[in-house]
């Protein structure tokens, strides 16, 4: 299968400083890769490294085969399309005319959208199911379906691979999951997604493979089915990850009570009572 993305022995970071262990990292048409880890671990920096707005410290990013660095800007956009975590608001554009953002990075310089550029961005907005808002404007629009919006100009641009910076971020339950959903269905249509987030019970729903940061800066990678476990969890978030199981059979993943106790500032369920003179 051809591999649509591919890094070898690839460091990142800022000033020198590497954030993790180099990375080797693959993804293939139909697959999901979902970056996990906590807070400040360097998720939105890889993403910027692999487009190339950040340089690497070393390593090599190839896209379809082609290194990073030998790709014009409209190769590269043939290639990869990118959904940052707060897409620029643009609340004066309707969803057409913020979805037709997507289409420029394939224009020639100075061309103006053509017949093939609307047909792109009606079918990107029928896909995400923003028919009816076609002519509505961002600012009129809840943030789930902004979220889609969102998608909808990055599948516009007709790119193999879709990139998503925490795309579930300030979304409600329900609008979580069908982002998630809408990211399952993508790439059973054969595309290639990666994504970062904080919740690993998003890996379960809608991930292939699983890349974590894990407290030493190493970094692992693997199908999700071999690597998400309680265990592993604990480890990477620093608090006790129980696994439960669901009327259906699903696994869901918690924080253990004394956990959560200990978080709030309570004593441990297991610590006992406390005596006098304890600080």
């Amino acid at each position: 299968m051809a591999e649509l993305l591919r890094t070898r022995a690839l460091a990142f970071g800022y000033d020198r400083r590497a954030l993790t262990e180099p990375i080797d990292l693959a993804l293939h048409p139909g697959e999901i890769v979902v970056v996990l880890g906590p807070n400040g671990a360097g998720k939105s920096t890889l993403f910027r490294t692999l487009l190339g707005s950040v340089a690497a410290l070393s390593g090599t990013v190839f896209w379809g085969g082609c290194a990073l660095a030998e790709l014009a800007p409209r190769e590269l956009a043939a290639r990869v399309a990118w959904v940052p975590q707060q897409p620029g608001a643009a609340f004066d554009f309707s969803v057409e005319h913020y979805v037709m953002l997507g289409r420029l990075g394939r224009l020639a310089a100075g061309a103006a959208p053509g017949r093939g550029d609307r047909e792109a961005v009606s079918r990107a907005i029928d896909r995400l199911g923003l028919g009816r808002f076609r002519g509505r404007p961002l600012s009129k629009m809840s943030g789930g379906e902004r979220q889609l919006a969102a998608i909808a100009r990055a599948l516009a641009q007709q790119a193999s691979t879709l990139l998503l910076d925490e795309p579930t971020a300030s979304l409600d339950f329900g609008n979580q999951g069908r982002v998630l959903d809408t990211l399952r269905s993508l790439a059973a249509d054969g595309l290639g997604i990666a994504y970062a987030t904080h919740d690993p019970n998003h890996a379960l729903r809608a991930g292939t493979h699983a890349l974590v940061y894990l407290p030493d800066g190493a970094i692992a990678f693997a199908p999700v089915g071999e690597l998400i476990e309680p265990e592993l969890l604990t480890r990477v978030y620093g608090a006790r990850v129980e696994a439960a199981r669901t009327a259906d059979g699903r696994t869901v993943f918690t924080l253990a009570d004394a956990t959560l106790a200990h978080r709030a500032g309570s004593p441990r369920a297991d610590a006992g009572p406390r005596q006098a003179g304890e600080g």
